[in-house]
């Protein structure tokens, strides 16, 4: 009975989970969409639905903490909620940097900034499919696959470099762009920070497997 009754809350945590993991992809493909048509109610959407991520998150904490305090799990299942706890960590951040993007872009009053920057585009595409393939993994408890988006960081990172010539270039076309400039640059940022937390759940997933992450045991 006890068995039984831990097997359907936690198929409850990730029913909550899956509608988490949407709802961050969303967001994520509402800011690719913003940043391309300047759709400034769009960024007001990608807000308002960064709070519900974020009372989704505390949602979740505390089934995975009443899963550990009143269920007493044994090791694989302690893995599988830690997991959880731990992924719901990032998807929050993800969402957090999402709202990020979406409040620099009510503040840039500039038409077609992708026109501007050439490979922030290219990494918001690039940090969308690493969200979408990390959650995927997860959901599969495939280490093939999160080990193939962990390869994708050097490619963020490479994208992230490129981004900042351009910059350069924009500021020496014409001083005026500073500020512009500084919005753009923290919008790649954040996008790299986006691939930086799917990277995490990658880790995750291998803790939830093996009950290590680089080679250190945790569990």
């Amino acid at each position: 009975m006890l068995r039984s009754n831990f097997e359907k809350d936690l198929n409850k945590l990730h029913v909550d989970l899956d509608k988490m993991c949407h709802l961050v992809v969303l967001a994520i493909e509402n800011c690719i969409t913003a940043f391309k048509s300047g759709d400034r109610e769009l960024c007001r959407d990608i807000l308002s639905g960064d709070k519900v991520i974020n009372d989704m998150e505390r949602t979740i904490e505390a089934r995975c903490l009443s899963l550990i305090l009143k269920q007493q799990p044994i090791a694989s299942d302690l893995r599988n909620v830690s997991t959880a706890l731990k992924v719901v960590t990032d998807l929050e951040r993800i969402g957090d940097q999402s709202a990020d993007i979406a409040e620099i872009l009510l503040e840039t009053d500039v038409k077609c900034p992708y026109k501007m920057v050439e490979h922030i585009p290219n990494m918001a595409r690039l940090a969308r499919d690493m969200v979408k393939g990390s959650i995927e993994a997860f959901h599969e408890h495939d280490l093939k696959k999160a080990a193939k988006i962990k390869e994708l960081e050097s490619q963020m990172d490479g994208l992230f470099e490129d981004v900042k010539v351009e910059l350069v270039q924009i500021v020496n076309e014409d001083k005026e762009n500073i500020d512009l400039v500084i919005n753009f640059l923290m919008i790649a940022k954040y996008f790299e920070r986006i691939g930086d937390h799917a990277v995490n759940i990658c880790e995750w997933i291998e803790f939830n497997q093996t009950g290590t992450v680089d080679n250190y045991r945790l569990i």
